[in-house]
């Protein structure tokens, strides 16, 4: 792959370090050939091979259990693994930084790190699926989490959210029904990584205010193209203040410089099986290669006013805030610049919390945050203990001080004798609102103990017909061909009849092609009329780069022994210098000699993969490439695949947005 050198890599990850990167480095331990083997208690190991054993020299004899050494690795190992998440386990992560662009937003809140220019706060994203487990595939339809963890000067600030603005349900009370209908079904623990399956469609078909989030998760948005191409939604309202004690109403939303793009099915399918990992991989080498991702920040704020004002709750997540009603303000930009130097400690121990806000920043009274602000603190105890905060991919850069003491994992050392308030040394005092102290906004609360929801939350489909709507014809045939598929692979006739029924209360066309297509029940007339109403900015078309780029795309260079080396490295150089990166293919992995070069003892150029006999050998599959580039000497190699019936490894070029052929091979 070309990409620029190692060494620049690494000045231009250090060029951009932040401070929590440089916390961590008092947790790191460097790993290099001059290190010596020792226990974990510190005493040098002679010997990692060999058991200690009671032995002639010549025959094995039995192991002894004094030998420590050997003890100590096999523990170790038994012990490595932690319990995996239940929902979000296969992900990654990588650091950065955000800022914002001015202090516009300071008429909403006096949260530093959402008003202050001068500042640059460290970042750090994890990025994942939803029902899949640690070992499932990267680019299966799913919803994608966006969890980000700010670490501000007035303690860390985490903001968990998806590559979705709505969700499946609205109080948090059906989460574990929820989640238990989307993970593999419980007699077998099939199917992995995807909703295809009866318990899924049943659940949905039975509990209607999931069709919002059904129709976004069955479009393209299911399959996106890459981490660097999602946008991020904080999907709950929260609250913001200002230093006047004003209150609004909030939700956040991130969006990729790079657009917003997905994966056809058939892509997605390729990619599960040829490389379960390529959004790892994607993400990983355009950080590497210097073209880090960046998303602009945005907020959408609505007055205590005009709560009400709306024919939707506003604190429904199962709603969006239409932009022509609740307009996008951009605040400021955050960047990915730094992948992990190790997965465990940084991307499987880092923990976050919806419950984790700083002063400026509160809660509405959402009936979906409610409850995750009490799960997400449980759950992280439940995995890496009740001291899971002072891991250092978890702990805050700003001091902390507080009287909470011991249990498993503790790590600070806490000097005096007072861990208790009040004391007569009033160590770890309460700090006033006035010095930087949280404190929550002042709201009267009137109402009737009960189990209920207000009368808005009971309308279910005028938004899910105003997404469905907002699709291009193109985008709309995607989703009925995924809804499709997933229900033909539920084999109870209730569960693919009842969903039909609900479709016809968001489109008649969908649900009867649907119906039509999974022996469903195809209606004659539309359950109810479709409003019409349609919001561009629901379409991911919307985001399309304003300046069309190449960077971080793969193009793939085919050569073979004779090709123009000056030729190959102009060309190269040029995509370089737009960021993008190249490939060679060849007829072998391994040097490729160019014109005028003795085969076998010439320079050359090694291939990164090899393209021989035909596609299918081909290691670097065309659904992994972007642009195609065949020059001129290639013709010996190509020559042969030209009646191919499978060029490049696929039955259509589907991963290629462009091929390339230079004028000289078609002489």
């Amino acid at each position: 792959m070309s990409s620029i050198s190692s060494t620049l890599k690494h000045a231009l990850s250090s060029f951009q370090d932040t401070v929590k990167v440089k916390d961590l480095r008092t947790d790191t331990v460097e790993c290099t050939p001059s290190s010596g083997l020792t226990t974990d208690h510190g005493v040098k190991v002679a010997d990692t091979d060999n058991w200690l054993k009671v032995s002639d020299g010549s025959l094995a004899g039995p192991s002894l259990l004094e030998d420590q050494i050997a003890r100590e690795k096999i523990h170790r190992f038994d012990h490595e693994r932690i319990p995996e998440r239940v929902v979000h386990a296969r992900g990654t992560g990588a650091h950065g930084y955000f800022r914002v662009f001015d202090d516009s937003a300071a008429r909403w809140t006096m949260a530093p790190v959402l008003t202050d220019p001068s500042r640059t706060t460290p970042i750090f994203i994890r990025f994942s699926t939803v029902q899949g487990s640690k070992g499932s595939a990267d680019t299966v339809r799913d919803v994608r989490g966006f969890a980000m963890k700010f670490y501000t000067e007035e303690g860390n600030w985490d903001l968990v959210g998806n590559d979705i603005p709505v969700f499946f349900i609205q109080d948090a009370m059906k989460f574990p029904d929820i989640v238990h209908a989307v993970k593999p079904e419980p007699q077998n623990e099939v199917p992995q990584g995807q909703s295809a399956h009866n318990n899924f469609w049943d659940f949905v078909g039975l509990q209607p205010e999931s069709a919002h989030m059904v129709m976004w998760v069955m479009s393209d948005r299911g399959v996106p193209r890459s981490f660097r191409m999602m946008q991020g939604f904080g999907v709950n309202t929260y609250t913001l203040i200002n230093a006047e004690g004003k209150r609004v109403f909030v939700k956040f939303h991130m969006i990729p410089e790079l657009g917003v793009h997905s994966l056809v099915w058939d892509e997605a399918l390729k990619i599960c099986g040829q490389d379960p990992d390529f959004h790892r991989k994607d993400l990983e080498e355009a950080i590497k290669s210097g073209v880090f991702p960046k998303w602009t920040f945005a907020i959408q704020a609505i007055e205590e006013k005009d709560e009400h004002n709306f024919d939707f709750d506003i604190l429904d997540a199962t709603k969006v805030w239409p932009q022509d009603l609740v307009p996008l303000h951009t605040i400021g930009e955050f960047v990915l610049n730094r992948t992990v130097d190790e997965f465990f400690p940084e991307v499987e121990q880092v923990a976050f919390c919806t419950s984790h806000v700083v002063p400026g920043i509160g809660f509405s009274d959402d009936p979906l945050l409610q409850g995750r602000n009490f799960s997400y603190f449980d759950t992280q105890i439940t995995r890496l203990g009740v001291n899971w905060e002072q891991i250092p991919i978890n702990r805050p850069i700003c001091p902390v001080m507080n009287h909470h003491r011991g249990g498993a994992g503790q790590h600070r050392i806490h000097t005096g004798s007072l861990n208790y308030f009040p004391n007569r040394d009033n160590v770890g005092h309460p700090i006033s609102p006035s010095q930087g102290g949280y404190t929550e906004h002042k709201e009267k609360v009137v109402g009737i103990k009960q189990r209920v929801r207000g009368a808005k939350f009971q309308e279910h489909f005028n938004q899910a017909q105003l997404f469905y709507n907002s699709l291009t014809d193109y985008e709309k045939e995607h989703l009925k061909a995924a809804i499709s598929f997933e229900l033909s692979h539920c084999d109870d006739q209730r569960v693919y009849e009842t969903y039909s029924r609900v479709l016809n209360n968001i489109d008649f066309d969908l649900a009867k092609t649907v119906a039509q297509n999974v022996n469903g029940i195809v209606p004659e007339k539309p359950a109810r009329q479709n409003h019409g109403k349609k919001d561009p900015t629901l379409s991911q078309t919307f985001y399309s780069p304003k300046t069309p780029t190449i960077a971080t795309r793969r193009v793939a260079i085919l050569v073979a022994d004779g090709f123009d080396m000056p030729e190959v490295e102009a060309v190269r150089a040029t995509l370089a210098s737009a960021h993008a990166t190249t490939w060679i293919i060849g007829p072998r992995r391994g040097t490729v000699y160019s014109a005028g070069e003795t085969i076998g003892s010439g320079k050359g150029l090694v291939a990164d993969h090899h393209l021989k006999d035909n596609a299918r050998q081909c290691m670097m599959r065309s659904t992994f490439l972007r642009v195609l580039l065949m020059l001129k000497h290639s013709r010996k190699m190509v020559a042969p695949l030209t009646g191919s019936a499978r060029p490049l490894g696929t039955a259509r070029p589907s991963g290629l947005l462009a091929m390339v052929l230079l004028q000289s091979i078609l002489h």
